[in-house]
């Protein structure tokens, strides 16, 4: 078993396991994540994800004993693309736990995440320019979204690995944290999420990553349109009765999926 999985609540733990091979990504792993990500979107229970490793090292990528048996395909599936992951669009949000290294297609689904906590050991890096290979699952794509121009082309051109310390600066990282507390601090954030409206949450991540890839008519429209969903949904009028009567909001269970979830991760 390459993904071992685990519940907590409304939140999923997908926790790669390959520790034997830095946890790079085969077919097998792939084809796990795909899988369990297909389950996630047809469960209600499920609010938040949360993407972490076995061992010391977080991804370091596509397994190239792999990619050099001529099988580099086979990593690639058909709703997520590398990984599973990192292509895919997801009603729900996604954490990065990042507990090591996330080395090229490791920065890559960690980058396809939301959200990123890191153990202060972690380090990130696009290294594939120093092995004659291309980042080609998203990494410079939401580099050059995410950082500065000069800092996405100096991480995608030079392949040196970023500190966590450093990647927080950039805005790649939310919180670093002492490694023995990574997971904890992750699943902490993930909690504080899905205490909110389902709703609201979904509402308000795909605004925010549908306005980070259009001007700014288009934003506001799609503002209009979130805006009618969030109202007609039953936490509109749950969480203005609940704040009235001095109550915790029970919030409903999101339907579900989109038919055409907008354009998160992609």
């Amino acid at each position: 078993m390459t993904l071992h999985r685990e519940r907590s609540g409304k939140v999923e733990i997908l926790r790669l396991d390959r520790p034997e091979a830095r946890n790079a990504i085969d077919p097998d792993t792939s084809r796990s994540i795909e899988a369990a990500l297909d389950e996630i979107e047809a469960d209600p229970g499920v609010w938040c994800v949360v993407v972490t490793g076995t061992g010391p090292v977080f991804c370091a990528g596509a397994d190239l004993k792999v990619i050099a048996a001529g099988q580099g395909g086979e990593i690639i599936t058909a709703r997520g693309g590398f990984a599973g992951i990192t292509s895919r669009e997801l009603r729900v949000p996604l954490i990065a736990a990042v507990n090591g290294a996330a080395l090229a297609g490791g920065f890559e689904i960690v980058l396809a995440c939301d959200l990123v906590v890191a153990a202060d050991t972690a380090v990130f890096g696009l290294p594939e320019v120093q092995r004659g290979l291309l980042a080609a699952a998203g990494g410079p794509v939401r580099l050059a979204q995410r950082v500065p121009l000069a800092v996405a082309l100096e991480l995608a051109m030079l392949g040196d690995p970023v500190p966590a310390a450093r990647a927080a600066e950039l805005g790649l990282v939310n919180r670093v944290v002492p490694a023995d507390r990574m997971l904890g601090e992750a699943l902490a954030l993930a909690d504080r999420i899905v205490a909110n409206s389902p709703a609201a949450v979904r509402g308000a991540r795909r605004l925010v990553l549908g306005a980070a890839d259009t001007d700014r008519a288009g934003g506001w429209a799609l503002n209009r349109d979130v805006l009618r969903e969030v109202a007609a949904s039953p936490d509109g009028i749950e969480g203005a009765r609940a704040f009235v009567e001095k109550r915790a909001p029970v919030w409903a269970d999101p339907g579900p999926p989109r038919v055409n979830p907008g354009s998160e991760h992609s």
